[in-house]
């Protein structure tokens, strides 16, 4: 979901985007919008809805990481770092990466009100080594954030983003050399990583005048030892076969794996629909994130692992669940199952 601010992006003229009509963007299918109703009736369910564990009763837990360490496991094998939510920090060809890097306390404009984190960040922008490529998959807050996106503007060599997302980062002060923005089906090659813009079924916006002048996209990511796939927000929709015959199989898929609801099942997963993304996909291990950080749904902040880790035996089909901060050999991922938040 998106949460209110005052201020917005300009929009841009992106008439040579074939999902970009009447100054909007829009998915590969139409989709039914939310109407003041349904949105009266999602606030109602807010108020009123009960749940047994909306958050964590036991610390989540969390390995904490400093520059020197990960310096020293950059040792040539491709590797993962889980930071919470859908944040990832990649350890791809020696160089460092990061996924929808989110370090701030709340995903809202606000920093008193908004959902808040259920544990910290493994680490501090600061102490994280330069950073060859950060790559975002929308700008909603739970995934693009201002507070993360200045403390990191100077050790970033690269941002890659879907086309409009560069004017939030040139807002907050990134040097437009540093921005490509891609059209679902463009590709970047930044020292011998392929980072390939796919296409997904969301919708993006940061306030009340902005709705989907920016593009979300799907991710495929490749190295000289992995190929990794990043669903970013998305309901299931068709694409996920096409993006499959395109570009698999992978070793790792990192799925959409939370903040679900009957409301909004359009736009995000729930975990039938995220194992059957994988499958289409081609993907060899799951890694399910957008989940164990931000309160987002009225689901007990559990059910998206518990759920998935049932799907997945049921379809023989390996789960991967990093402790936060963890350090994951992408080639070694099978080996990292354990199943944290049943402690």
């Amino acid at each position: 979901m998106t949460f209110i601010s005052c201020t917005s992006a300009p929009v841009k003229d992106y008439a040579i985007s074939q999902q970009f009509r009447e100054g909007k963007f829009h998915n590969l299918k139409p989709m039914p919008v939310n109407d003041s109703g349904t949105m009266m009736r999602i606030l109602w369910r807010y108020i009123t809805e009960k749940r047994q564990e909306p958050v964590p009763v036991s610390p989540v837990p969390v390995h904490a990481l400093t520059t020197q360490q990960l310096h020293q496991e950059n040792n040539g094998l491709d590797a993962l770092y889980r930071l919470g939510h859908s944040s990832l920090l990649l350890n791809l060809n020696k160089t460092f990466w990061l996924i929808d890097p989110v370090f701030g306390d709340r995903a809202s404009p606000f920093n008193w009100i908004g959902p808040a984190r259920f544990h910290k960040a493994p680490l501090t922008p600061d102490q994280l080594p330069e950073i060859t490529g950060v790559i975002i998959s929308h700008d909603h807050y739970d995934h693009l954030d201002q507070f993360t996106v200045q403390h990191l503007k100077d050790k970033v060599k690269h941002f890659i983003v879907p086309l409009g997302v560069g004017q939030h980062l040139m807002k907050w002060g990134v040097n437009e050399q540093k921005i490509t923005e891609l059209d679902w089906w463009q590709q970047t090659l930044i020292n011998g990583v392929s980072v390939t813009a796919t296409p997904s079924q969301h919708f993006s916006g940061r306030g009340l005048s902005d709705g989907n002048s920016t593009l979300w996209a799907s991710w495929v990511i490749r190295s000289e030892q992995s190929s990794l796939f990043y669903s970013g927000d998305s309901g299931y929709f068709d694409g996920f076969q096409e993006i499959g015959q395109k570009f698999g199989p992978f070793d790792l898929t990192i799925m959409e794996n939370g903040a679900y609801d009957k409301m909004w099942a359009n736009v995000h997963m729930h975990p039938e629909e995220t194992l059957q993304a994988h499958q289409d996909v081609q993907g060899k291990n799951l890694l399910p994130v957008h989940n164990s950080t931000f309160d987002l749904a009225f689901h007990d902040w559990h059910e998206p692992l518990n759920r998935l880790q049932i799907l997945s035996e049921q379809a023989s089909v390996t789960m991967v669940t990093p402790e936060i901060g963890q350090r994951m050999n992408i080639s070694e991922s099978a080996q990292y199952q354990s199943r944290w938040w049943n402690r």
